[in-house]
């Protein structure tokens, strides 16, 4: 069932959205070769807490992170750590969700790091055009079958 916001809700939700994107701005300056799983998630964390937030993952049925970063062909919710260190070629997802006010922000976005072979800047290229073209169609009117046919 889905329940209408009102527009105060709504601006509640892009508050909290917002800080979700500033936050992974935050992040893609750290994603480089030699820097851990656990020191993103560390500056997710301040970050967040920072910009008057908190983080949604870190507490959820005793997740012990404030995001969950995947490497490569891990497929989601990967626990940051020490020993999993980036390197040159990897991709990284990091899935991350932040509170405010009541409403959560929650997303996960796939980062490069470093150069990365052709196939996969290609994949990352496509997925991305397909989630934009999705979101185009998430309109007053559609439907979420024209969200997933586009």
């Amino acid at each position: 069932m889905i329940f209408l916001k009102t527009d105060e809700e709504v601006e509640l939700m892009r508050a909290s959205n917002i800080l979700l994107g500033k936050t992974y701005a935050e992040i893609a300056k750290y994603i480089q070769p030699g820097v851990s799983t656990a020191q993103l998630d560390k500056i997710a964390y301040e970050f967040i807490m920072d910009h008057g937030g908190r983080p949604a993952c870190l507490g959820y049925e005793g997740y012990p992170a404030a995001t969950c970063i995947s490497v490569n062909e891990q497929v989601v919710h990967g626990i940051p750590s020490d020993k999993v260190v980036l390197k040159e070629g990897d991709i990284v997802s990091v899935d991350c969700g932040t509170f405010m006010k009541g409403f959560v922000g929650d997303s996960a976005y796939t980062f490069a790091v470093g150069a990365v072979a052709e196939e996969v800047r290609q994949l990352m290229e496509v997925t991305k055009e397909a989630l934009c073209k999705g979101a185009a169609q998430a309109k007053v009117g559609n439907r979420v079958g024209d969200i997933s046919a586009a």
